[in-house]
């Protein structure tokens, strides 16, 4: 068994849907248009499953797109607390052989107890019977665990950070135990740990996916600061000189490549956690968060093209989703195709 990297072939992509009882209820109609948006790219794609408190009301505005998908759009009635499936959804081992899939069931407690999350800990048994594909399932929830907090290469390197990992609000455990049951868990060969990386506003603790991710060819994508006076410059200049001194399996540098970080962007006097390295594989192309900031968004794209040359490269407007201190990979999943 192994963790296959995200840009392993994909069966399809999870979205939870945002309804009235959510965070987003101050803001219902520009999220709708953004998570249309992510469904419409998805399903140009693959086929997309999608989790809905109030499935009628999904189905009312994706009317066009179930009518036209060039993917089947499966949708299945669940109650939830939010919206970041990336969070709370499966994690997927497939085998050796790429003939079979296991679905990880992992504890999600609201990033440390942060926020309400008993009815999104119960999406996965919940949904699981309605799976369009036949995967195993096998509990977890003895362990806290999200999905934005790794990274795997598909190899048996997983790329995490002890911010979130080692986090008291998370799991009772040392550092060693925690190293030992993500090796055995994820059947993966080695951890890779940054100590440093943290963006304002970020209520996960420093996931991964905010900060550095693996990319086909041994190459890592990461946010970096050139402003000596920005809040985040010395931190994410130690996160890179880490990412810098990383070795492959096979002792060599990977190849590093820069994604910018946005310009400010304010709540308030609260900055939020905006950042390009949110991004989602998926079958044919990468989709990326952009931030009505036509010099960075561009930038972004050119980097991202540099590390997927045979992808495409696909903006979508997440301005709405950063005003809840997430982005475009924060509210997907991914499952890998089965050979």
């Amino acid at each position: 068994m192994y963790l296959p990297a995200e840009w392993n072939r994909q069966a399809f992509v999870q979205l939870t849907w945002p309804h009235t009882d959510t965070d987003w209820a101050p803001m219902l109609d520009e999220v709708y248009e953004c998570y249309y948006n992510m469904a419409r790219e998805i399903s140009l794609r693959e086929p997309l499953l999608i989790v809905a408190q109030h499935p009628d009301e999904v189905r009312r505005q994706l009317a066009d797109l179930l009518s036209n998908a060039l993917f089947p759009i499966h949708i299945i009635p669940c109650d939830n607390n939010d919206t970041w499936a990336r969070d709370h959804a499966f994690i997927t081992l497939l085998s050796d052989d790429g003939t079979a899939a296991t679905l990880l069931d992992y504890q999600f407690n609201g990033w440390g107890l942060k926020f309400p999350a008993n009815l999104d800990n119960q999406i996965n048994t919940h949904i699981y019977p309605h799976l369009p594909f036949h995967f195993h399932y096998q509990s977890r929830l003895n362990f806290v665990l999200e999905g934005g907090s790794i990274e795997s290469d598909g190899k048996g390197t997983i790329l995490t950070t002890t911010s979130c990992l080692l986090a008291p609000n998370r799991n009772d455990l040392s550092a060693a135990q925690i190293e030992q049951r993500l090796l055995s868990d994820l059947h993966a060969r080695r951890i890779l740990w940054l100590h440093h990386g943290h963006l304002a506003g970020d209520d996960t603790d420093g996931h991964i996916d905010t900060l550095a991710r693996l990319c086909p060819d041994d190459t890592i994508a990461y946010v970096q600061c050139t402003h000596p006076a920005d809040e985040h410059y010395e931190d994410l200049k130690c996160m890179e000189a880490e990412l810098q001194a990383f070795r492959t399996l096979d002792g060599r540098p990977y190849r590093l490549i820069q994604l910018p970080l946005p310009d400010y962007i304010y709540d308030g006097n609260d900055r939020l956690p905006a950042t390009y390295a949110n991004f989602l594989i998926i079958n044919g192309a990468v989709l990326y968060p952009t931030y009505r900031q036509p010099e960075h968004d561009e930038q972004a794209r050119r980097q991202l093209q540099q590390a997927f040359p045979l992808y495409e490269i696909v903006g979508i407007d997440c301005t709405v989703l950063i005003r809840q201190h997430g982005s475009l990979h924060c509210c997907t999943m991914q499952y890998p195709a089965l050979s």
